[in-house]
C-alpha cells in the first residue's frame, strides 16, 4: 500500500461508492450481486479508515433519485442495508453509526434498524460513519431553507442574522465537519447531487475502480493523493506556506 503520512490523514472522508451494477452485470450477474458485493466493501473500507484515524466516513448509500430504480432493486438494496448493520462491524471498530436523509421515506424495518443502530453505538468514538440514504443535497437545502424561512416567521431568527453557519447549522450533517476529501468510484466525473453545500473546498479525487474492487490499496491511493495537494481555501500559495512556519 502506499505509505502515508499519518499526520496528515483527512479528518473527513466522503464517498460515493459507484460501480456496483456495472460491476456485477459485466460477470453476467444481476446488479443486486453488485450492491451485495459492494456491502463486503463497505466493512473492508470501515475497518481501514478507522485504522487510519479518519474521523467521519461518510457514504453515498441511496439517494433521493434511486427510488425510481425498478422496484426489484430497490427491495435489495433495501435488505442489504439491514443485512449490513451488524452491531459486530461497528463494536469491533468503536464507530459510532448515523444516518442523513429522507427516514420518513425507508421502510418501516429499515428505519427501527437504523434507529436502533445509531442508539446502540452512540457512545463510540474511533470513529462515526454516516450513511447518506434516500438523500440528496437539493433536498437538504431546500429543507435548511424552509426551517430558516419559518424561524423568520415565528420572530426567533433577523433575516440580517442569517449567516453561512445558520446555513449549516440546519443541514442534517450539522453534528460534523465539511468533508477534507471527496472521493468518486466507477469512472464518473460528477458530483450527482451529493453534499453540495459541504464540498465547496473539498479535495476531489475520481478513480475508475468498480466500488466492489475498491480497497485498502485504493483508498491509500486517494490519500496520498490529497496528501500531495495544497489546501489554499482561497488564498495564495505564498500565504499558505507562510502561516505554516508560524
Amino acid at each position: 500500500m502506499t505509505e502515508l503520512d499519518r499526520t496528515r490523514i483527512p479528518q473527513h472522508v466522503a464517498i460515493i461508492m459507484d460501480g456496483n451494477g456495472r460491476w456485477a452485470m459485466e460477470r453476467g450477474k444481476d446488479r443486486s450481486y453488485g450492491h451485495q458485493a459492494g456491502v463486503e466493501t463497505v466493512k473492508r473500507i470501515t475497518s481501514e479508515c478507522t485504522r487510519l484515524g479518519v474521523k467521519y466516513l461518510t457514504l453515498y448509500t441511496f439517494s433521493t433519485e434511486n427510488w425510481s430504480r425498478p422496484e426489484s432493486e430497490v427491495a435489495a438494496i433495501m435488505g442489504l442495508i439491514i443485512e449490513f448493520l451488524e452491531e459486530e462491524l461497528f463494536h469491533k471498530n468503536n464507530v459510532r453509526f448515523r444516518m442523513v436523509g429522507e427516514m420518513d421515506r425507508l421502510p418501516g424495518n429499515v428505519q427501527e434498524k437504523i434507529k436502533g443502530m445509531m442508539e446502540r453505538t452512540a457512545y463510540n468514538t474511533a470513529m462515526t460513519m454516516v450513511v447518506a440514504l434516500s438523500y440528496s443535497s437539493r433536498w437538504e437545502l431546500t429543507r435548511a431553507a424552509q426551517h430558516i424561512a419559518t424561524e423568520v416567521k415565528e420572530g426567533t431568527l433577523a433575516v440580517n442574522d442569517i449567516t453561512e453557519d445558520t446555513i449549516s447549522q440546519h443541514l442534517e450533517t450539522h453534528f460534523m465537519p465539511d468533508p477534507d476529501l471527496l472521493i468518486r468510484t466507477g469512472g464518473e466525473l460528477r458530483i450527482s447531487n451529493y453534499l453540495l453545500w459541504q464540498i465547496a473546498y473539498s479535495e476531489l479525487y475520481f478513480c475508475d475502480t468498480y466500488w466492489p474492487d475498491f480497497d485498502e490499496g485504493d483508498l491509500h491511493q486517494a490519500i496520498a493523493s490529497y496528501q500531495n495537494r495544497q489546501r489554499r481555501f482561497g488564498k495564495t500559495e505564498a500565504q499558505v506556506e507562510g502561516e505554516a512556519y508560524i
